[in-house]
Formats: structure tokens, sequence, C-alpha cells
């Protein structure tokens, strides 16, 4: 052999004996001895306590998958166990995470391509911990260590990392949270085999190609200071990592009377690319779910849905949640329609359209401070766990309940809502219900607010000005060709009449409360009533005790046809004084002077009547109404007596009022409407 091959057998000698050397070093060295060093490398890049407190080890094996020569290359397999990893300074608690053993192989050759490859990892018993404190300190944001100037200026690394799969054989998560009241314990386990995902979610066509169910997941504890219980089942690591395979969500939850049902999927689980739902929920009420989902949302009746949730997590205005196609009822009215809930700056917002086929007027009680129609009394216990006591004097008629205005800057709304039939009582149907809701930065706006009403239609615009303290208010009302006839059914002789009824009401106030808001209020009301009738047989189907006297008072028991009533109030701070109130019957004019307190709920009013040609009405002295609108009293004033005259007087000194009230009248009812002739009478009096 000449001396250059003599060389060259002696360095492959030496580069073979060197390999063997550093395997024997590799598969003899005790690993334990790099623990200190690496407990305290990722105690320092983690800023938070981590460390491998039991055996340390690796083992070599060759991997007979892998083709031709490359099976015959050993693969590191690593075990660790008894692994801890703490938690930050601001957290009291000594662990986040606890792992009794970790087993992992990596893939040598991939490193020559500068990747870390980890075929598998597998968890042994691993148990988390996640906390909130009440001063929004949490443990799941970590604070990697590192100058962040640096950092910025670092190019890409060009090393990648690659897992393909996570097992485990139970696992367990503790979440406890101070700001949403939750204390809750998930625990995960194998399902053993696999469930396909059409068995569990349906055939929805949106979500075919979903991976298996792999994981079974129940919960209990406490959240939102309600009962949280729930079970479900998610998909594996291999379709959590997928960009093209869905990953697999089942959930059944019920926290204290909601109950929400989600089966369906998630696309590109690593990227968040987006879900595609079947969500049903239902519950006593749908504010009970601003502390589930921070979407604001009224009080209510019980209530249930079934829909479509897409969600689009990418989007650039924020996350996208839109609930599309649903069904569902609330108390007994149905609803329909489609949502879409946008997660951007500087506040979320509800957009979209609603649609009721038959509404049950109770139902929107609570949305107007009434406790009314069915589940009013589960509506009053959720308000009582939420701390909201009933506001209600028991001496008083007006609404107190207050408006929750700080809710309403938590979110921004958009939304358009139509029913077709109101169920409102047997007595008065109203039909064609339409709104349109938005909701800015707490101002609240209803315009238009119209529905059909016995054989008319009541359009108004409301504004609730709840960014302002106190809230302000102001509501423009108008009335058009509602029928006597429909408004009363139950009155057998108005069913002849072809009477109507049309005013306008515009009111502006101030407080949280349509009390407060009648109290504080300014502005003007208006209303005209032809061919009519008034007995007292009316009276007692109306329900107005008082107006039962007044009229025995005046008519005795005969039933007396209303050529006309008119009445034109001025209302200032919450006292409202009569320009105007008359009403003009068959045999008499009566003219009614006094005032109404909003704020005290109390009235003091005069009634005179004059009668026309023989005089049918007797009454020598005016009548009194006062009192509070809770219990009010009526009688015969004592002192002065009627002047005769005195009501055609006074009708001289109403030209402006009369004038104003004409507009009312639609030019097609000219001339069928008898108050056009009264007024003018009036208008002309000199």
């Amino acid at each position: 052999m000449s001396r250059t091959g003599k060389m060259i057998s002696w360095a492959v000698g030496i580069f073979l004996l060197l390999i063997v050397v550093v395997v024997i070093v590799i598969a003899t060295f005790d690993w334990n001895r790099l623990k200190p060093t690496i407990n305290q490398k990722v105690s320092t890049e983690l800023n938070r306590p981590f460390a491998i407190r039991g055996d340390l080890g690796i083992s070599w094996e060759r991997n007979r998958d892998e083709p031709g020569w490359r099976s015959w290359v050993p693969w590191p397999h690593v075990h660790a166990e008894n692994i801890m990893l703490g938690n930050p300074p601001d957290i009291p608690e000594v662990s986040m995470v606890y792992l009794q053993r970790v087993d992992a192989t990596l893939a040598p050759l991939a490193l020559l391509g500068r990747q870390v490859y980890i075929p598998w990892v597998k968890l042994t018993q691993p148990d988390a911990r996640l906390i909130q404190t009440a001063e929004r300190k949490n443990n799941w944001t970590f604070d990697l260590a590192g100058n962040e100037e640096a950092d910025a200026d670092k190019k890409p690394s060009p090393w990648s990392f690659r897992l393909d799969n996570i097992m485990f054989d139970r696992g367990q998560v503790d979440y406890r949270d101070a700001i949403n009241k939750a204390d809750v314990r998930v625990v995960i386990d194998p399902l053993g085999k696999p469930v396909p995902y059409a068995q569990l979610a349906g055939g929805n066509s949106n979500q075919q190609g979903a991976a298996d169910f792999i994981f079974g997941w129940k919960a209990s504890g406490t959240y939102n200071r309600e009962q949280l219980s729930g079970e479900g089942k998610i998909g594996g690591m291999l379709s959590l990592r997928s960009q093209t395979t869905p990953f697999p969500i089942q959930a059944d939850v019920r926290n204290g009377s909601t109950r929400v049902r989600v089966a369906g999927s998630l696309q590109d689980p690593l990227n968040l690319g987006g879900l595609d739902l079947r969500l049903r929920f239902s519950g006593d009420t749908l504010a009970n779910l601003y502390g589930l989902t921070g979407v604001l949302l009224p009080d209510t009746p019980p209530y249930e849905t079934d829909g479509h949730l897409i969600v689009k997590f990418q989007q650039k205005g924020g996350p996208q949640f839109r609930y599309e196609n649903f069904n569902g009822h609330i108390g007994d009215s149905d609803i329909h329609g489609s949502l879409t809930y946008t997660q951007g700056q500087p506040r979320p917002k509800l957009a979209g359209t609603l649609e009721s086929r038959q509404l049950r007027m109770a139902d929107l009680g609570p949305l107007i401070g009434v406790d009314s129609g069915k589940g009013s009394e589960k509506t009053r216990q959720a308000k009582a766990k939420r701390g909201e006591a009933n506001t209600q004097p028991g001496d008083r008629v007006l609404p107190h309940d207050k408006f929750d205005t700080k809710r309403w800057q938590a979110m921004d709304a958009d939304v358009k809502f139509s029913a077709k039939r109101i169920e409102h009582s047997n007595s008065l149907p109203l039909s064609d219900l339409y709104t349109h809701l938005v909701l800015n930065s707490g101002d609240l706006l209803l315009d238009p607010l119209r529905f059909g009403m016995a054989g008319g239609n009541l359009n108004s615009t409301i504004r609730l000005e709840g960014n302002r303290t106190p809230m302000r208010g102001r509501a423009d009302i108008h009335a058009r060709n509602l029928k006597l006839r429909q408004i009363l059914p139950d009155v057998e002789a108005m069913q002849n009449s072809l009477g109507q009824l049309n005013g306008d009401a515009t009111l502006s106030g101030r407080g949280n409360s349509v009390a407060d808001l009648l109290a504080t209020s300014n502005g003007e009301l208006k209303m005209l009533m032809n061919d009519g009738l008034i007995s007292r047989s009316l009276m007692e189907i109306v329900g107005l005790n008082v107006g039962n006297y007044v009229v025995g008072k005046l008519f005795g028991d005969d039933e007396v046809r209303i050529n006309c009533a008119a009445a034109d109030l001025n209302v200032r701070n919450g006292l409202a004084t009569a320009r105007l109130f008359v009403f003009d019957t068959e045999n008499a004019i009566i003219n009614i002077t006094g005032t109404t307190n909003f704020a005290n709920e109390r009235m003091d009013l005069s009634i005179n009547p004059e009668s026309k040609g023989i005089r049918i009405i007797t009454l020598r002295s005016p009548l009194y109404v006062r009192g509070t609108f809770n219990s009010p009293d009526a009688g015969v004033k004592a002192g002065p007596l009627i002047a005769r005259g005195a009501a055609a007087v006074a009708l001289g000194a109403v030209v402006a009022p009369a004038a104003a009230l004409l507009a009312l009248i639609s030019p097609s009812d000219n001339q069928d409407n008898q108050c056009t002739n009264v007024l003018q009478q009036m208008k002309n009096k000199k």
C-alpha cells in the first residue's frame, strides 16, 4: 500500500473511531447533568420558574419505516419526568403546568434541512391551571426575555418547527378567573376509538371532510356566579395542525339556566382560520348571555334559537361572528333572521335583520321596564341575581325601572326588526311593526318605530342619549286614522261609529326611567276624536272609575254622542296644562281646565259643562278631578256656580289651538270629520 493510501486509511479509521466514541459517549452520557443548565435557561427565557425534577434521558432506536439507508439512522427518543412550569410573580399559585412524564422523538436527518421535526409527543397526566386575578393579571400571557429593539432588528430564523401529533392518557385544566367569577375544571380523555364526524355533527354540506373526534371532555364548576357543566368532543393533533382538514368540535354546556350546544368545525386551527358551527342556545333571558359572550342583549322571557354560526377571525376590522338563518322563539313570539357581531374598535358592533310572524307584545314588556307576560317572574329572579332591585314604588303608576345605560356603551348596534302580527290584547290588535334601531356610543335611536293599530297607524321616532348623565330622551309620536270601533270593540254602540282618533305628541326630558323622563318633560300633545260615544258603561269597560262618576253626574245613565273631542296640552317641566280640552257632544259642550303633574303623579282638573238648547245637564257647579294617578278623587265643587256661557267664552280664547288642531284632519277625511266644523267655529271666534 502506498503512503498516500495508508494516510487515507488512517484518516478514515480515526473518523470512524471518533463516531463510535461520540455514539458511546452520547449513549452512556448521564443527561441529568444538564438539568440545572436547562432549568436555568428556560426559566430565564420565560421569566418564570421551570424545572425538570425527575429523570432526563435519551434512548436511540432505528425508524424502520424510513426508506433505504435512512432506516439505519438511529432516532433519539427523549423522556423527562416530573416537570413543572411555574407562574409569574403576580400569581400566588406555585405552578401553572405539571407533567408527570413527557416522551418525544426527534427526526435527526431533518436537522440537515434546518427543520426541527418532532413526529410525536406523549404527555402523561398533564395538569394545567389558568388563573386571572381581580387586577387582570393572568398566567397565560408570557413575558419573554430579551431586548425588544434588538429583537425587532433580527432577521427571520432560517429554521422551522414541525410537530405532528400530541398524545396523552388523561388531561386536566383548571380555570379560575376573579373577573368573570369563574372556577371551572375541564377533564380531557382519549375516546379510545375515533368517532366519525358525521355521526355527531350531522351531514351539513358546509362541513364535509372534517376529521374524526379523538378526545372527549367534561367541565364542571361555576361561571359568573352560576353553576356550569358541560361535555363534548374534539379532534386530534393531526387535524389541529392541518390547513385543509377542518378540526371537529362538539359541545353541550349549561351555565345556570342558559344552555349552549354546538357542532361543527374549526378551519386552519393554528392560524385561527374560522369556525363553521350549528349553534343552538336557550335560557330564561337573553341578558344572561352578556356574561358568557360580551354581547349586549335585552332582558327577555325564556328563549330558544337554532341557527348557523360562521366565525372569521382574521378580518381587518376585527373577528366577525355571523349567526345566520336562525329560527327560534322569545316567550310565545317566534323570531327569525341573521345577525353579525364584529369585535372592532372603538367598540364591537351588532348588525342585522330580525323578523317575527307573530309577536306577543307582553314578551317585549321588559324592554320598556314593564314586568308582564309569561316568564316575568323568572325575569325578576334573574334581575335579583344580578343585583338589580325592583325600583317601582308601590304608590306610583309610571314605570320607575332604570335603563341600564352603562351596558349601552359596551357595544354599537344597527338592527332592523319587523313583525307581521302583534298579539297585544283581544281588544286592541296591532300589526306590521317595523323599527330600525341604531346604538352608537350609548346613544339609542329608534327611527322609525311604527306599527298598524285599530285600522290606522302610529309612527314615531324615539331617541335616548344614554351617554349623558342623566340620560336625555326625546319622543315624536304621530297617530293617524285610528278607528274608534276597533279601539273599543267591546262597546256595542261604538260599532256603528265611523269616527276616528288622530294625535301628535312631542316630548323631551332627562332621567334614567320613563317616570323620570316624563317628570322633567317639555313639549306638547294634541288629539282629535270625532263621532264617538260616552257613557257610564264605557267608563266601566275601560276601567275609569272617576270617569264613571263624572259621566254619571253630567249625563246620568244615557249614552251620549260626541261630535268632537279636542285636546291641546302644553308640557313644561313635567307639568301638563290644557290650552284646549273640550268635548262637543249632542247635548252640551264640556270644557276641561287644569293641570296634570307627571313629577308627583297628581292631577287638578276642573270640568265645566254648558248645555245646548234644552238644558239636559242639571249640574249647577263645576266638577273636579284631583289626587294621584294611582288614587284619583272626583266630586262637585262646593263654591262657584257655573256661569251661563262660560264654556262659550272659554272657547273664544282658543283660536290658536283650534287652528293647530285642524292640521290633524286629513284632507281626504275633511268632509266626514265633524271636528272640522267645530274647530273652524272656534278658530273664527272673535
